[in-house]
């Protein structure tokens, strides 16, 4: 099978289903294989069990909050990019998020998921 084939995976951590589904249509039709998942331990368990080449990753979210998340995958040595996608726009947020591992922050008020298609790309070097 050609590696140059398979699909980049992303995973896709929104508790909002209108802005997580839009993200995966979004995603989806850009060519990568997504799962989205819509809580803290969700994404826990989804990278516990594979691998993925991306995440974004809400904040605020149930079960174990987008920072209780990085915190996890930081301990497990997940060394997977992750960008934040989250309404929390404060300096502070932002800072704790990359101290954390987040490789980037987006406001998702202020960015159109067009270019978080276009950032997700070129992250994954398409």
């Amino acid at each position: 099978m050609d590696i140059s084939k398979n699909k980049k995976k992303i995973l896709v951590a929104e508790d909002e289903k209108p802005m997580a589904k839009a993200l995966d249509l979004k995603l989806t039709k850009a060519g990568f294989e997504v799962k989205t998942v819509f809580s803290g331990a969700e994404v826990l368990t989804a990278v516990a069990n594979d691998t993925y080449d991306l995440i974004f990753l809400d904040i605020v979210m149930p079960n174990v909050d987008g920072f209780g998340v990085l915190e996890k995958l930081k301990e497990q040595g997940n060394k997977t990019p992750v960008i934040v996608t989250s309404n929390l726009s404060q300096e502070e947020d932002k800072q704790r998020a990359r101290d954390l591992g987040a490789s980037d922050y987006f406001v998702k008020s202020n960015t159109p998921i067009a270019e978080v298609v276009t950032y997700a790309k070129r992250t994954l070097g398409l």
